[in-house]
């Protein structure tokens, strides 16, 4: 949870009711940075060099330096310099360590202060006085550990199939996006609008304009889908909360998009802050030998540039939305995974405020 909205959660009106249980209100302000206790990707691989610059970005409403050392190994912690608070990511990368270019203060990948060269042996040196994110790479992005102050140490994350196994090949779309990120989640568990904004891309033109939708719980989540109609559009989603939260979908595709059946996408979206957020979508297959290659050669030849129009058609119908539109919505049938998909966040935000008020964490 950011500062920010530690803050504004503490200032919030208290009443006996509030202390005993958050309000709504207190529950849409954390929402609006994230869950917590949950991996996130922040970035692709590819953006942070060994031995490089240190980068500096924000995410779930946190300043973050992310920076690999001499031996390659992405490290993530707070960019902020224990001494006078100023970013580390305009210091330099030592390679196996950060030095503030305020004052000369370095810092190691654990958060541990090695050196003050302005006064040797002050009492900063060998203070863990940065915090140091859980941080791991997968199919070519970065995912760090979000938790709050119950949960710092990690959770197992078993990241799905399509993105790691052998038998799959993918390919990982990133974006920035200017909106709150629970709209783009919305967009993914809301199959319907593929017939409607996409109507006219490549694969998603058939099907019916007017369905009915059935939910299908799983272990990890639920299944959103129409009944009755199964590989003809973008016909269900899949909301996974597994150690990690994202949506799976599906796209049928016709014999020229190549070997390997439906095309499928496994779709993340982080907070950045509470108007911004970062898209990343894996585009997956099922192949394996000559047809992966087959595959491959065809997306970066012919169909990468559809995609990225078709994912334009959602970034410029949902850009600059903002918290409270609900307010104005008048839902049906067809919005059902959508409103369940808000109460299931909700549920999750209000259990994790309750258990910080509990422990006198906030």
């Amino acid at each position: 949870m950011s500062a920010a909205t530690v803050e504004q959660l503490r200032s919030a009106p208290a009443t006996p009711a509030a202390a005993a249980a958050p309000t709504d209100q207190q529950v849409q302000q954390y929402l609006r940075t994230g869950l917590r206790n949950r991996w996130w990707p922040i970035l692709p691989s590819r953006f942070v060099e060994t031995g490089g610059k240190p980068l500096g970005i924000t995410r779930l409403g946190e300043p973050l330096v992310l920076w690999r050392d001499s031996k390659g190994a992405i490290h993530v912690q707070a960019d902020r310099c224990p001494h006078r608070a100023v970013p580390l990511s305009r210091g330099i990368n030592e390679g196996d360590r950060l030095r503030c270019n305020y004052h000369g203060v370095e810092v190691g990948p654990d958060g541990k202060v090695l050196s003050v060269p302005g006064q040797p042996g002050c009492p900063l040196e060998g203070k863990l006085a940065v915090k140091t994110y859980p941080a791991q790479e997968i199919a070519g992005a970065i995912f760090v550990w979000f938790g709050d102050a119950l949960h710092q140490e990690p959770e197992a994350f078993d990241p799905p199939a399509e993105i790691t196994a052998p038998e799959y090949s993918s390919f990982l779309c990133y974006a920035d996006w200017e909106m709150p990120w629970r709209y783009a989640f919305d967009n993914l568990m809301d199959p319907m609008h593929g017939t409607f904004l996409h109507a006219n891309s490549h694969t998603m033109y058939q099907g019916e304009t007017q369905a009915h939708f059935v939910t299908r719980d799983t272990p990890y989540g639920f299944f959103f889908e129409k009944a009755g109609q199964r590989d003809v559009n973008f016909d269900w989603s899949e909301l996974v909360d597994n150690g990690a939260l994202y949506v799976r979908l599906e796209i049928p595709y016709p014999p020229a998009g190549g070997p390997g059946g439906n095309f499928g996408i496994t779709g993340f979206g982080t907070p950045i802050d509470e108007d911004n957020m970062c898209v990343f979508f894996w585009r997956t297959r099922k192949v394996s030998g000559w047809q992966r290659d087959t595959w491959r050669f065809l997306y970066k030849t012919n169909i990468e540039k559809r995609h990225w129009h078709v994912l334009e058609q959602d970034r410029e119908i949902l850009a600059g939305l903002k918290p409270g539109l609900e307010k104005y919505e008048m839902l049906y049938q067809h919005d059902a995974g959508v409103i369940r998909l808000r109460r299931y966040l909700a549920q999750q935000a209000r259990k994790q405020l309750a258990d910080l008020q509990a422990a006198g964490k906030l």
